[in-house]
C-alpha cells in the first residue's frame, strides 16, 4: 500500500498575524491533498547578504528540501524576511520548478511595507495567491498569461493584488493532470 502524502506549509517562528487554519484549509481545497501547516525554527541567518539586506531565496529552498518529512508531497516555507535571488531586486517567493519545495515571504506583501496602515485581510489574501503561485510550479506550472490566473507573473504588488485567488482552466487542467499521476 502507497504511503499517503501531504502537503506541508511551514511557517518560521514569530509569524502571529496569518491564520494558519484558513491557509491551510485553501490550500488543501486548490490541491485536492492534505495539507499540514506546523511551525519550523530555522536559523536564516547563514542566507542573508549584507550588501542586499536580504535573504538568498534559492540557498533557503535547498536547506529545506534536505529537511523534508519522509511524507512531504511538497513543502512551502512561509518566512517574514526580504528575499532575492541575484537577477532581481527581491522576489515574493520562489520555487523550484517540478520539483519538492517553496518558499514565500511575507515582507513585501505587507501594506506596511508601502507605508501603509497594516490590514491582516490583505495580507492573508495576499500570501494566500504568492502560496498557490509558488505550489503550483512544484507542479511545473510556468508563468501564465491570464492575468486573472494565480500563475501570472506579479513583479510588483499591485499584480499581486490583480490576479486572481485561483487558476485558469488550462494551468487548472494541466495541475489536475499533475496530481493524477
Amino acid at each position: 500500500m502507497e504511503e499517503e502524502k501531504y502537503i506541508y506549509l511551514f511557517f518560521s517562528e514569530g509569524i502571529k498575524e496569518v491564520d494558519f487554519e484558513k491557509v491551510r484549509f485553501q490550500i488543501q481545497k486548490e490541491f485536492f491533498l492534505k495539507t499540514i501547516a506546523q511551525i519550523k525554527k530555522l536559523d536564516l541567518r547563514p542566507y542573508y547578504e549584507k550588501g542586499r539586506k536580504q535573504f538568498y531565496s534559492t540557498l533557503i529552498l535547498k536547506e529545506l528540501l534536505k529537511k523534508l518529512p519522509k511524507d512531504a508531497e511538497k513543502a512551502l516555507l512561509i518566512v517574514d524576511v526580504d528575499l532575492f535571488i541575484p537577477i532581481l531586486t527581491f522576489v515574493f517567493g520562489e520555487a523550484q520548478l517540478g520539483g519538492k519545495v517553496g518558499i514565500v515571504s511575507l515582507t513585501r506583501l505587507r501594506q506596511e511595507f508601502y507605508g501603509l496602515p497594516s490590514n491582516e485581510e490583505i495580507l492573508q489574501r495576499r500570501l494566500i495567491k504568492e502560496i498557490k503561485h509558488e505550489l503550483g510550479h512544484t507542479f511545473g506550472l510556468l508563468h501564465c498569461s491570464s492575468r486573472e490566473c494565480v500563475m501570472s507573473f506579479a513583479p510588483n504588488i499591485l499584480a499581486v493584488d490583480q490576479k486572481g485567488m485561483t487558476f485558469c482552466a488550462s494551468c487548472k487542467d494541466f495541475l489536475l493532470k499533475n496530481l493524477m499521476r
